[in-house]
């Protein structure tokens, strides 16, 4: 049995002024490429489909139609769970029409898929809260998937009926997907977990593979991270979205792995390959799985270049990154320097100014600023250093109804 797992879609993202919707297409087109020159049996799409709860219209339409592309017309079995960017009700509303393609998408923890068949083949077998089993055309062997889509803690608690709110979340799960194994799991089918949550063997977050913008899911509210021991010893693979670098968090008994993103989707990204997951599979046996790279969309970089020389050539150099550029100079960048700059290059996302003159740092830090000045003076000050300009008295008077205070001139 071939899967495809892949995960960490966001579409709809944007990168600070930058749609990244065509390169999507273009990435997406060439995940389905894949599923149909590898002959795969089913494809696993393990979170964060959207990149916000209420997406637009764009991104939902190529959502949907890179699905019935991925099912083959009904053909080829398509399981996706939602992630935290994701809203849990917006990616179950079409289950009656997507059953009807052999498209199965959970979006609460302890929602349940009702059996269906189809004339093609695909049919769901059995099905519990967070769990399927499916038969798959032209396979004789059953695939029997363990679904949890992202949840923050107290909500997943409240999914798995947990009546000790004290005790530790991924002891939760680990009871919970242990019991659901036992009662499905056995040597005679494919046996697959398939989450969006942290996960790591220890329990630390691993730095260089963190993406920045998932920091925020491990403060107060967030799910906590997940051990590698909490997932039941008879699974022969766990499919994992959230973490946007391709990362085999564990090889044996059996492979534990986040796919990667399928664009670079921060500058701080710092795995820039992205990939999809290949795995094949055979009942009662290790899955073999490999990473397929991915070559559409942009990369990002992050550089610094000393003066507008340097900055011009690396540009002209690299025209089809999307740039995060710290210049060093000696003054304030003037408004003719930034047109420059940006009109030599499409994909700039921010300039940072890097103030080799120490009477230039004192906005490049909180902690430089002169605190003991004024409020209008300080945002005098500061709207020089952005605008390199004066502020004028309207701006003046609409900043001081903002603070609610009288300063004098």
């Amino acid at each position: 049995m071939k899967i495809l797992h892949t995960a960490d879609w966001h579409l709809g993202k944007k990168l600070e002024h930058f749609s990244r919707l065509e390169e999507q297409r273009e990435v997406l087109d060439e995940i389905c490429q894949i599923a149909d020159d590898e002959n795969v049996d089913a494809v696993l799409i393990a979170g964060d489909l959207f990149d916000v709860a209420n997406p637009s219209i764009d991104s939902i339409e190529l959502f949907y139609k890179t699905l019935k592309r991925l099912a083959k017309h009904g053909q080829r079995a398509v399981i996706g769970i939602a992630g935290n960017h994701d809203s849990p009700d917006r990616i179950e509303a079409p289950d009656p029409l997507a059953r009807e393609c052999g498209i199965i998408l959970l979006g609460y923890p302890n929602s349940t898929i009702r059996p269906f068949s189809l004339d093609n083949g695909i049919a769901i077998t059995r099905s519990d809260e967070g769990f399927v089993e499916v038969k798959l055309p032209n396979q004789e062997t059953l695939l029997r998937v363990i679904l949890t889509p992202y949840a923050n803690e107290n909500r997943l608690k409240k999914y798995l009926g947990d009546a000790n709110q004290e005790q530790a979340l991924r002891e939760l799960l680990q009871d919970k997907w242990k019991n659901t194994a036992n009662t499905y799991f056995d040597e005679n089918g494919v046996n697959i977990l398939m989450t969006h949550l942290f996960v790591t063997p220890s329990g630390d977050i691993d730095e260089d593979l963190e993406d920045e913008e998932e920091k925020s899911v491990l403060s107060l509210g967030g799910a906590q991270a997940i051990h590698t021991q909490n997932f039941p010893s008879s699974c022969q693979y766990v499919a994992l979205g959230h973490i946007h670098s391709y990362y085999a968090v564990q090889e044996d008994p059996f492979p534990i792995v986040y796919s990667s993103s399928p664009l670079c989707y921060s500058v701080s990204d710092r795995q820039k390959e992205k990939h999809v997951v290949l795995v094949d599979i055979e009942a009662g046996k290790q899955a073999r799985y490999q990473k397929i790279p991915l070559t559409k969309g942009k990369k990002t970089a992050q550089v610094k270049c000393q003066g507008m020389e340097e900055a011009l050539s690396y540009l002209q150099d690299n025209p089809n990154k999307l740039i995060e550029l710290t210049l060093v100079t000696d003054h304030h960048l003037t408004a003719s320097e930034r047109k420059q700059l940006f009109d030599s290059h499409q994909g700039i996302l921010r300039i940072i100014p890097e103030f080799s003159d120490p009477e230039l740092l004192k906005f490049t830090s909180g902690k430089q600023i002169d605190l003991s000045k004024d409020m209008m003076d300080i945002f005098s000050d500061f709207f020089m250093y952005r605008k390199n300009q004066e502020i004028n008295e309207e701006l003046k008077s609409l900043f001081k109804e903002i603070i609610n205070e009288k300063v004098e001139e």
